[in-house]
């Protein structure tokens, strides 16, 4: 009967209202709380006196060799982490039925979200033009830059000018007390980067002002952490991760530094190497940040990865080749601009290519872009006195009574 389906387009409307709507693009940004209020608080501190804590095993290789960093050993030699394809916002246009017309009508947001559409899809996604490996007719063998390289640099630098992202503030870099002696500062900012290893730079920080201000006073020193009860630094350390690996290495190094290198961290690649726990990649970030040399790359695999600068399966491959091209005056600064952007955008899980201005412009060939969708509304008018009904095959807007009364003259 007609008043069944009265009925149903009622529901149907009742539904489409309060459906989903135009989804909004989901952000996020971390508040990093005072490093003060961290340690006063205490709310990982363990209660005192209690042993060597037994990590659970690691889902990945945990066999730590002196000659590898902590970091790498965990990442195994694949060198990539699965990433949810996150992309640009679902883009949707909305339409509005009026129960008092039979004409539709576009939202005004509807020109709007069209044009933002029309401008996403246009930027075609770029295609992989890694670096080329060119061998010469002596037998030397070079790499061509990829062709696009400058472009993606430049881009990304332009997104990390507002420097919001955690390493900016609480990176290894600008962890050391500054009242220090230069040894003493070169020596936290050692023991900064081997903390780091699969740590937050936010919990790194709270670790590292533990140390700063619980042991003895100067503090985080050499001699202290000599001194210090392997419980007592593993204890302080609790918050990063593999923290017990962490202790025992420290305090082979700080022997090590005391033995053989007159109290003060070496200044060689081979040097630092030569630590517990430290590989290449931790090397030349500590030669850089602590003896102001920058003799290699720091990198991050997974994102130039995704750029197509190369097809590499670990870092120390991906630094080779990216040495044998990128610029030497650009190699302490791409460390930084890629553990910030990937904090900030490019994330190992959830990356924000909707927010992404390497997407925006079509440099990016990992980009994750998604297709606009469509989404109706329904506009249901109330009256106080009769319901209204839309006769859908014929566009007319009738009076419930007066389907009544047809339903009784009809036939039949």
């Amino acid at each position: 009967m007609k008043t069944s389906r009265i009925a149903r387009e009622t529901a149907k409307g009742t539904a489409a209202v309060n459906g989903p709507g135009v989804l909004a693009r989901r952000q996020t940004r971390a508040l990093t709380a005072s490093l003060q209020t961290f340690a006063a608080n205490d709310p990982f501190r363990p209660d005192e006196g209690i042993p060597l804590k037994q990590e659970a095993a690691p889902t990945t290789p945990s066999d730590l060799s002196p000659e590898s960093d902590l970091e790498d050993s965990f990442l195994g030699t694949s060198g990539s982490r699965k990433r949810r394809r996150t992309g640009i916002a679902t883009s949707t246009t909305t339409l509005t039925t009026a129960s008092t017309s039979t004409s539709t009508k576009a939202s005004p947001r509807k020109k709007e979200l069209d044009g933002e559409v029309a401008t996403s899809s246009k930027a075609k996604k770029a295609r992989r033009q890694p670096a080329k490996k060119v061998t010469a007719d002596d037998g030397e063998v070079k790499f061509e830059p990829p062709a696009n390289w400058e472009g993606i640099y430049q881009t990304v630098q332009k997104m990390r000018e507002e420097r919001n992202a955690p390493v900016d503030t609480m990176g290894c870099e600008t962890l050391a007390d500054e009242h220090l002696s230069a040894r003493d500062k070169r020596f936290q900012t050692l023991i900064a980067l081997m903390l780091s290893s699969q740590t937050k730079d936010t919990t790194n920080a709270v670790a590292m002002k533990r140390l700063q201000t619980e042991l003895p006073s100067p503090g985080l020193t050499l001699e202290n952490i000599l001194d210090v009860d392997p419980v007592k630094l593993n204890e302080l350390i609790y918050v990063v991760g593999f923290h017990n690996n962490k202790t025992r290495y420290i305090k082979a190094a700080a022997e090590i530094l005391r033995d053989e290198f007159k109290g003060d961290i070496p200044d060689t690649i081979e040097g630092l190497m030569s630590l517990p726990g430290v590989g290449p990649k931790m090397a030349y970030l500590c030669m850089s940040a602590a003896w102001g040399r920058t003799e290699g790359i720091g990198v991050d695999v997974q994102i130039t990865n995704l750029w197509g600068w190369h097809k590499t399966k670990g870092p120390e491959e991906t630094r080779l080749i990216l040495e044998s091209w990128l610029p030497k005056d650009k190699w302490h600064e791409i460390n930084h601009l890629l553990v910030g952007f990937g904090q900030t955008i490019c994330a190992p899980v959830g990356r924000k290519c909707g927010q992404c201005l390497l997407s925006a412009k079509g440099l990016c060939p990992s980009a994750v872009v998604e297709k606009k969708s469509t989404v109706r509304r329904v506009e249901k008018k109330s009256v106080e006195y009769e319901e209204l009904a839309v006769d859908k095959s014929e566009g007319i807007v009738v009076k419930q009574e007066e389907l009544i009364e047809a339903d009784k003259d009809s036939p039949g």
